[in-house]
Parts: structure tokens; C-alpha cells; sequence
């Protein structure tokens, strides 16, 4: 396989490593001394090159996996022995910038936070502020359908998506459609985001961008209970009012996180933008809407907001080198109608190694976000693994059974595989359709939505 590959980008782009997300119990497996095969790594550097290599890939039944930042934490980048890895890097520039329809075309290994302060310098922005953001690329946000710290302003990475360039599995390549919309047809682009890999290569998109707010209003306040913030945060996106951040800390999170408020009280941290007429008006109605709460001033947005990045894979890493440590995160989503009792199912299930938090994030009208987090120690790695399985089972049982979808925004991968088809229940067959169709000998990132674990 190498040679055939180096014939294609050359042998400074060819490399053979060990390649995986950061999955905590891939991470947990490793420390139990599992070994991760080596595999060819190609960096292709132009449309023909990317085209080249699927061809060759489909003809003689090698798997490819694309690769963006590597930061996924669902286990969906874990090739095998004899499969072959796309590093994205290669494809980095920026391409294009229209001030006047507010448009950015870029390729899909360009780094998220250098795309970010790049539209910032020019008072732009794209308003997606994932805590991985650092370490990310635009292919690999729109591959697990990302969703960023901003969402409630200005949408996921679905909502900022105009057209995407694509290298189908055949080879074939499908370049942006017009926009800003088009009724020619579904927006068929809009199954490449969440797909993990597995219809093919994106190249690059074209991104909805927005002019950065002249003001930003941020104030935290300490809800008397885990309900009333709930309600004021459900009273917000119903008012019509798009804060920029909005984010509610459990009971114990809030103590986690070193607040000192009476107990039981959640934290709640909104900031709200745009014209300062605008962002000052509404930063009054949020007050109101949290109904005689205690303020407590800047502080808390200020703080929120200087540690936004502070989740990185180093820290996680650090958590997990000890013996016997386990620790992940799972991010749900549902109506407000059955959130409080989401919140108190899954902080049930998950609360079997004393770390158990969570907070509320990615408001909308419907409902929210839930992010959970836990953690704990066992004296063994079977009973660490163990642990982290139960807490998953429980987690995941309780959203289907609440209806709740089991993934907000952090994808699927190897560590949601089992779950998969029961939400998505009748729509499996049509994913399915849509995956033997465009890649009928199953070669796209085998380990994306649902596949083979």
C-alpha cells in the first residue's frame, strides 16, 4: 500500500503512526497496556491527489478515515491495522472572505480558533466556540455536526454551512451549490455533517459569518434552584431574546466550580450582545427573567469566559494516568418539559464514582443541552472500565427512555455504536441507504455512526 500511496502525494507526505480521537476509554484501554497498530498516514495537498488516493483505496478495498484536529472524544478515528488515515492538515488556506454577503470559504483543514481570529481581526466572526476550538479543524467540526459555547446566538455548525465541497467514495467530486438557499432538491450537503467519515472526503465549505457585536453584557446570577434557573432559562429563548452564552450549573457543579451561594442555589451565566442599545435592553429583560435571583455582578461571566478552553486533551490525559481512574463527559439534549427529570436519571446513574455534574448549555425554545460529566477511581482496570460502562448504560437509557436524543453535539462514534439505531430508529434505513449507495463497499471510516466498533 505505501508505495502505491507515495506514487500519488510523495514520501514527505507519508507517515506511520499510531492514530485515535481522544476517547477516554481508548485512553483507559491504552493505560491497561492495549496496543494501537501502526498505520499509513497520507497528507494530500490538492483535490486530485485526495481523488487519486479514494480511487485507489476503493479498488483494492482499503478502509480511509479522514482526519481533521483529532479531538473527538467518541472513539469514531480508531483505524485498524491495514487501513489507511487522510490527514486533513494539508488542505489549510483560507480561501476567500466576502464582507458584503458575510460568506468565508476555507478548506476543511483549516484550525477552527486560527479561523476564528482571522474573521476577528476583520470584525467578523463565525460565532462557533466549541471548548475544544484550539485543537479543532473545520472538517472535523462539521463531521461530528458541532455545536459551540454560542449556539444560542448563532446556531450550530449545521446553521453556518452554505455549501460544501466533497470527494464522494467513487471519486466523483461535488463542489458548493448556490445559496444562500436553494429549493432544487433537499440540501443534500447536510448529510456530510455528523456523518464521522463515513460518506466521503470533505474538502472545504463555505460558512455563514457574522459582524462581531459591538457590546457584550455578562452577569451571573444564583438561581435559588436547579427549576427556577431552568424556567428562567426556558423564559429567555421564549421571549425571543438570542443570548450569547447562557449557561446553568447544577447544585454540585456550582460547588465544583468554587461559588459560594446558599445551598442548592445554580449558577447562571448569560451575557447578551449586538448594538449596545440592544445587548443592554436585553441584558435587563435576562434580570428580570430570573426573577429577584441574586445577582452577582461580572465576576462570574468574566471568570466563565477566560477558562472557556481550559477542557483540553492534556488535562484529560493527566485525570486519566493514574491506575484505575475513569472520567468522561455525555452531552444530551431535550424538551424543557422533561429536563429536571433527565438531570436527576442521569445523575443517578453516572454518580457511582463520586464525580457527578452538570450543566445546561445550547438553549432553544424546544429545550436544552445537558452536559454531564463524571468521574472516579477503582482499584482495578476491570473495575474502572466496568464503572465507565455502567454509567454510559445508564445515561443512555435514560434519554431513550425520555426521548431525549443521546447525542447534542459530540457525535457518535465507537462509544454511542450500541444506541445508535434506537433513537434513530425508522431513519437507520435510510442512513443506511444513503451509505451503501454512495460507498457500497463500506471503505469510509468503518467506526462513523453507528458502525463497527
Amino acid at each position: 500500500m505505501r508505495a502505491e500511496i507515495e506514487k500519488i502525494v510523495g514520501a514527505a507526505a507519508l507517515d506511520e503512526r499510531e492514530v485515535r480521537d481522544h476517547w477516554p476509554l481508548g485512553l483507559m484501554e491504552e493505560r491497561d497496556g492495549v496496543q494501537r497498530p501502526k498505520v499509513l498516514v497520507a497528507r494530500p495537498v490538492g483535490r486530485e491527489q485526495v481523488i487519486a488516493i479514494v480511487r485507489w483505496a476503493a479498488a483494492n478495498g482499503v478502509a480511509v478515515s479522514p482526519m481533521g484536529g483529532g479531538t473527538g472524544v467518541c472513539g469514531a478515528l480508531a483505524p485498524r491495522a491495514g487501513e489507511l488515515v487522510l490527514d486533513m492538515g494539508g488542505f489549510d488556506r483560507i480561501l476567500a472572505l466576502d464582507e458584503t454577503n458575510l460568506t468565508c470559504t476555507c478548506e476543511s483543514g483549516v484550525n477552527g480558533l486560527v479561523l476564528e481570529k482571522y474573521l476577528n481581526e476583520r470584525g467578523l466572526t463565525l460565532g462557533h466556540y466549541p471548548s475544544s476550538l484550539p485543537g479543532t479543524t473545520v472538517g472535523g467540526l462539521l463531521a461530528t455536526r458541532s455545536s459551540g459555547q454560542e449556539s444560542s446566538r448563532y446556531g450550530s455548525v449545521e446553521d453556518m454551512v452554505l455549501g460544501l465541497a466533497v470527494v464522494l467514495p467513487d471519486g466523483t467530486f461535488a463542489a458548493p451549490r448556490p445559496g444562500p438557499r436553494s429549493a432544487v432538491g433537499p440540501a443534500l450537503h447536510q448529510l456530510w455533517l455528523g456523518s464521522e467519515g463515513a460518506l466521503g472526503v470533505m474538502l472545504g465549505a463555505v460558512l455563514r459569518v457574522h459582524r462581531r457585536p459591538e457590546l457584550v453584557v455578562g452577569r451571573g446570577y444564583a438561581m435559588s434552584d436547579l427549576g427556577a434557573g431552568l424556567e428562567a432559562m426556558r423564559a429567555v429563548m421564549q421571549s425571543g431574546i438570542r443570548p450569547l452564552v447562557m449557561r446553568l450549573y447544577d447544585a454540585d457543579d456550582t460547588v465544583f466550580n468554587g461559588y459560594d451561594v446558599p445551598a442548592n442555589a445554580c449558577l447562571l451565566v448569560v451575557a447578551t450582545a449586538g448594538l449596545p442599545e440592544v445587548a443592554q435592553a436585553e441584558a435587563d429583560a435576562v434580570k428580570r427573567f430570573a426573577g429577584g435571583a441574586a445577582d452577582l455582578g461580572e465576576d462570574p461571566w468574566r471568570r466563565w469566559e477566560s477558562h472557556r478552553f481550559n477542557l483540553s486533551a492534556e488535562r484529560l490525559k493527566a485525570f486519566l494516568a493514574p491506575p484505575g481512574a475513569y472520567l468522561d463527559t455525555i452531552e444530551l439534549a431535550a424538551p424543557w418539559s422533561v429536563l429536571e427529570q433527565l438531570h436527576t436519571q442521569v445523575k443517578s446513574a453516572i454518580a457511582i464514582g463520586g464525580l457527578a455534574l452538570c450543566h445546561f448549555s445550547h438553549a432553544y425554545e424546544q429545550g436544552c443541552c445537558a452536559y454531564f460529566s463524571f468521574g472516579g477511581s477503582a482499584d482495578t482496570e476491570a473495575e474502572a472500565r466496568a464503572a465507565y460502562g455502567r454509567a454510559w448504560e445508564g445515561a443512555m437509557t435514560a434519554a431513550l427512555e425520555l426521548k431525549a436524543t443521546i447525542s447534542h453535539h459530540h457525535g457518535t462514534g465507537q462509544v454511542r455504536s450500541r444506541w445508535v439505531a434506537d433513537e434513530m430508529e425508522g431513519w437507520m434505513r435510510v442512513w443506511r441507504a444513503v451509505k451503501e449507495g454512495l460507498d457500497p463497499t463500506g471503505m469510509m471510516n468503518p467506526r462513523a455512526l453507528g458502525g463497527t466498533p
